[in-house]
C-alpha cells in the first residue's frame, strides 16, 4: 500500500522564503555595484579642450588608458591619446591612479560573485526537490493510476444475446471445453489459445464474450487496448504480465481485450517503443500459455487489417469470427428480446424490416427511445407508432445508404443478386451476401488462377452492369465495388504479370475490364429469371447464401 504525502505549508512558506530573501539580497547588491562602478562620462578632445580654455579644472588623474578631468561640476574622463596632454600636464596637478584593483572594486566583486552563488545553489536546491516531488508522485501515479486486475463472475447467457446463431455454434467448443477440460485432455485436443471476434460497432463482441463466460461459468478478466497503453515505459508490459498471471491462476477462465487494435498495431510504421513493448509482452504469454492451460484469450477489434501479422499467425489467434450487421430473422430476435419485458403492441417483424443497417446497439436504443416516446403520450403499451416516430432520432449520424427507401433496397436488391448469381455461376465461394453486406470466403490457396482472380472481378463488376441493364442508370453504390475490381485488375496485369504480352500498358487494363463487363453483360442477360428470384428473396429474407443461389439455378436449368 502506498502512503500518500500530506501537504506542508509551512514547507512551501520556508522554501519561498529562501528564494524572496535570496533575490533581494542580489537585488541589494547589484544596485550596490552599479554606485561602486564606473560612472565617469567620456568626452570628447573638443570638450576637454573647452575646459582647459575656461579654465575649469582642478585636477588630472591618469587611469590606464583614460585621463579622468576633476572639475566643480563633476568628474569626466577623455581618452589619453585623443588629447596634447603637455599644456594639461604643465598647467595642473597630475595624480596617477595605481592598477591594483582598489578595496571597492574587490569587494564589489566578491560581493556578487557570492550572490550569485547563493542565488544559484537555493534554485539547485528547489529543482532537486521539484525532481523528488515529481519522482514521488510518479511512483504513486504507477500504483495508485492503474486499476487492480481482478476477475469478474458474468451472469449473461446465450440467452440474453439474440441473433447470432451462427456465431454460437462457433463458440459451442470452447464453452465446452471451459466447464470439462479434462474430457479434451484424455483425447490430446488442443484448443484455440485465442479467439479474436470480428465486427463493425455495436453489434455486441463484449457482449457475447461476457456470455461465453457466463455459459461456461467461469472467471471473466475484462481489459480494454487503451488500459495497456501508459505514459510511464514498461507499465504496459507489466500489466499484461499481471493480467495473465491473474487469469492462469483463476483458471479455467477468460481474458477479454477490447479494442485490441489499440495495442496489437503493426510494429515499425509510427514507431512507439512503449507500445511494441506491450505487443511483444502480449505476444510472448500467448506463446507462453501451457497446453491446455484453461485459459482463453478472447480479442475484439473492428480493424482487423491493422493487427501485427505476429498477433494473427496460428498459435495466438487460431480461431475468427466475424460478426456482421444482424439480418431481418436477426433484427426479429433481437427486437423480441429487447421488448420481452416490456409491455407493448408492436408489429416486430414490421419493425425489423425497417431498420435495415441497424446493429444490436442501435436497436436497443431504439426500443428505449420508443417506450420513452410512448410514455410521453401517456400510453401504457408500446406500439409500431412509436418505433417509426424516433427511427429518425436514432439514425442521426449514420450513414444515408444504411436506411434504404422502399426504392432504394428494390436496387440494392438487385445488385447484391447479381453478385450472388455470378458468384454461384462462377464459383466464386461466399459465406452470406446481404442488401447491407457481402460475405466472400477468405482465399485459403497460397496458388490463385487467372481465371479464379477474373471470375472475382466479375463478381465485383456484377451488381453496377445488372442495375445499368434493368434501370438503364449507374448507382453511387457500386463505388466500393468498383475500386476492388480495379485493384484486382492492376494486381492481375502489374503484379502477378498474367498479360498476354511482356510489355505492359494502362490500354491492357482497359482490356482486360471491358472483356469483364462484355462476358458479365452476356451472362446477366442468360440468367435473368435466376436474378430476379434471387433479387426477391433478398428483398423477402435480406441474405442469401450459396446453397440457396445454387438451389435457384438448379431450379431454373
Amino acid at each position: 500500500m502506498v502512503t500518500k504525502r500530506r501537504f506542508d505549508p509551512r514547507r512551501i512558506n520556508q522554501k519561498n522564503l529562501r528564494i524572496i530573501v535570496g533575490l533581494a539580497l542580489l537585488f541589494v547588491l547589484l544596485i550596490s555595484y552599479a554606485f561602486l562602478r564606473d560612472t565617469d562620462p567620456l568626452i570628447t578632445h573638443k570638450e576637454a579642450n573647452a575646459l582647459f580654455t575656461k579654465d575649469k579644472i582642478e585636477k588630472l588623474i591618469i587611469d590606464g588608458d583614460y585621463i579622468r578631468i576633476q572639475t566643480p561640476q563633476g568628474r569626466y574622463k577623455v581618452y589619453k591619446e585623443a588629447i596634447n596632454t603637455a599644456p594639461f600636464f604643465s598647467k595642473y596637478p597630475v595624480e596617477v591612479k595605481q592598477s591594483a584593483i582598489s578595496l571597492y572594486d574587490l569587494l564589489s566583486l566578491l560581493i556578487l560573485i557570492g550572490a550569485f552563488t547563493l542565488f544559484f545553489r537555493f534554485m539547485k536546491q528547489s529543482r532537486l526537490q521539484q525532481l523528488k516531488q515529481i519522482r514521488s508522485v510518479s511512483r504513486s501515479s504507477e500504483n495508485e493510476g492503474i486499476e487492480p486486475i481482478v476477475a469478474i463472475k458474468s451472469n449473461v447467457t446465450f440467452d440474453d444475446v439474440a441473433g447470432i446463431k451462427d456465431v454460437k455454434e462457433e463458440l459451442e467448443e470452447i464453452i465446452d471445453f471451459l466447464r470439462e477440460p479434462q474430457k479434451y485432455r484424455e483425447l490430446d485436443i488442443r484448443l484455440p489459445k485465442g479467439v479474436l471476434l470480428v465486427g463493425p460497432p455495436g453489434v455486441g463482441k463484449t457482449l457475447i464474450s461476457k456470455a461465453v463466460a457466463g455459459e461456461a461459468g467461469v472467471p471473466f478478466f475484462y481489459q480494454s487496448g487503451a488500459s495497456f497503453v501508459h505514459i510511464y515505459v514498461g507499465m504496459g508490459a507489466k500489466r499484461v504480465s499481471e493480467l495473465f498471471r491473474k487469469a492462469k491462476q483463476n483458471a479455467p477462465s477468460i481474458i477479454f481485450i477490447d479494442e485490441i487494435d489499440a495495442v496489437g498495431k503493426s510494429r515499425g510504421e509510427f514507431r512507439n517503443d512503449e507500445r511494441e513493448a506491450t505487443l511483444n509482452q502480449l505476444l510472448t504469454e500467448m506463446d507462453g500459455f501451457e497446453e491446455s492451460s484453461g485459459v482463453i484469450v478472447i480479442g475484439a477489434t473492428n480493424k482487423i487489417d491493422v493487427l501485427d501479422e505476429a498477433l494473427l499467425r496460428a498459435g495466438r489467434f487460431d480461431r475468427r469470427i466475424h460478426i456482421s450487421l444482424p439480418d431481418l430473422e436477426d433484427r426479429i430476435k433481437t427486437l423480441e428480446l429487447y421488448l420481452a419485458k416490456k409491455p407493448h403492441r408492436v408489429d416486430i417483424e414490421q419493425v425489423a424490416r425497417m431498420t435495415v443497417g441497424f446493429n444490436s446497439a442501435a436497436l436497443d436504443t431504439l426500443t428505449n427511445e420508443a417506450a420513452i416516446h410512448a410514455m410521453r403520450e401517456g400510453r401504457r403499451e408500446i406500439e409500431t407508432s412509436n418505433f417509426e416516430a424516433v427511427k429518425e432520432k436514432v439514425l442521426l449520424g449514420k450513414r444515408k445508404i444504411l436506411s434504404f427507401t422502399d426504392e432504394e433496397r428494390q436496387i440494392q436488391a438487385l445488385y447484391q443478386g447479381a453478385k450472388a448469381v455470378i458468384a454461384t455461376w462462377l464459383d466464386v465461394e461466399f459465406e452470406k451476401i446481404g442488401i447491407v453486406n457481402t460475405r466472400f470466403l477468405t482465399q485459403e490457396h497460397e496458388i490463385l488462377s487467372k481465371s479464379q482472380l477474373l471470375n472475382r472481378i466479375k463478381t465485383y463488376l456484377a451488381g453496377s452492369i445488372a442495375t445499368k441493364l434493368h434501370y438503364n442508370e449507374q448507382f453511387t453504390n457500386a463505388s466500393s465495388d468498383i475500386m476492388q475490381a480495379k485493384e484486382l485488375v492492376r494486381k492481375v496485369i502489374y503484379e502477378y504479370a498474367m498479360s498476354d504480352n511482356f510489355i505492359i500498358t494502362p490500354q491492357q487494363e482497359e482490356e482486360l475490364l471491358r472483356e469483364s463487363v462484355s462476358e458479365v453483360n452476356t451472362l446477366l442477360q442468360t440468367l435473368d429469371k435466376a436474378l430476379k428470384e434471387i433479387a426477391a428473396y433478398l428483398l423477402e429474407n435480406e441474405n442469401i447464401t450459396q446453397e440457396k443461389c445454387r438451389d435457384i439455378l438448379r431450379g431454373i436449368f
